[in-house]
């Protein structure tokens, strides 16, 4: 005869859940929560305790924050847009009274693509893996962002570039975790500013030379009058970054190995984006060369 087993702990069934999962007092202060809400809101429990979700997060949809601060209000509601840190996500929100506890109640979080099904009818599971391991990138990236700014602080004027380059790499790897952190639910859209083009190469060169023996040289050719882009800047580094590195590697073990970063207005130039069923316009053009095999 096998002993029944003790009923597990409240605590231990809140941290086990897939969803993210937020207790509320009776002041509107967070009182509790579970890992996956922590690293929904890229925040510690101890953090986040005493703290209003208005604090650090906002929806779009106003009447949200309406039912949120009405401690007796019961809903659900869907597809909602969660803005935290200046970061997107899509969610679905829940929200539940205590009963015998006035004011208390019990918030859960689960992003769009949690428990929902594929095209064949099966339950999808959502790969909880990279986003484990993004939060686990994150901490010791903040402590050296942190660390190339007490550098540059204290750095000559020759050394503080790479200061200032080693907290900019650490911000663009920051970035990407955060996308590996989206693995599985709705691509974010990229955001699109008015980028300086030739700064965005620059970066990008800086950054590819930094980690090379200087053996391969790489030159620019900008056309000085271009203006501005509409582009999400880190994206378009990253994209570089590739690119260049790419053609050092390729002119290596040339007689003469060099790498010519291009720009020009290319009249004409037309990209047929079937995505969207249209034609784009995109009289810009980068090239990238080297003089390998």
């Amino acid at each position: 005869m096998t002993a029944a087993l003790a009923m597990p702990d409240p605590a231990v069934l809140i941290a086990g859940m897939v969803f993210a999962v937020m207790v509320i007092d009776p002041d509107h202060g967070i009182a509790q929560v579970n890992p996956v809400a922590e690293e929904l809101f890229g925040r510690s429990e101890a953090r986040l305790r005493g703290r209003p979700v208005a604090a650090f997060a906002r929806f779009e949809e106003p009447r949200i924050s309406a039912l949120l601060a009405d401690p007796e209000a019961q809903f659900v509601a869907r597809d909602l847009t969660l803005t935290v840190d200046d970061r997107q996500r899509r969610v679905n929100l829940t929200c539940s009274p205590v009963p015998a506890h006035p004011g208390w109640r019990v918030l859960t979080f689960s992003e769009i693509g949690q428990g929902e099904r594929d095209e064949d009818g099966d339950e999808r599971v959502e790969l909880r893996a990279p986003a484990v391991l993004a939060h686990e990138i994150k901490n010791p990236l903040s402590a050296i962002r942190g660390a190339s700014q007490l550098l540059e602080r204290r750095a000559s004027d020759r050394d503080r570039p790479l200061a200032r380059l080693i907290a900019g790499e650490v911000d663009r790897i920051a970035q990407l975790v955060d996308r590996m952190q989206q693995l599985g639910s709705r691509p974010a859209t990229p955001s699109k500013e008015p980028c300086n083009l030739h700064q965005a190469i620059r970066n990008a060169i800086a950054t590819v030379s930094t980690g090379r023996d200087g053996s391969v040289s790489i030159d620019e050719a900008f056309d000085p009058s271009l203006p501005p882009v509409a582009a999400d800047a880190a994206t378009l580094e990253q994209v570089l970054i590739n690119l260049v590195a790419n053609a050092c590697d390729a002119a290596g073990d040339a007689e003469h190995p060099t790498v010519t970063v291009r720009t020009r207005f290319a009249s004409g130039l037309v990209f047929n984006a079937i995505r969207f069923g249209k034609s784009t316009r995109l009289p810009i053009e980068i090239i990238v060369s080297d003089t390998g095999p």
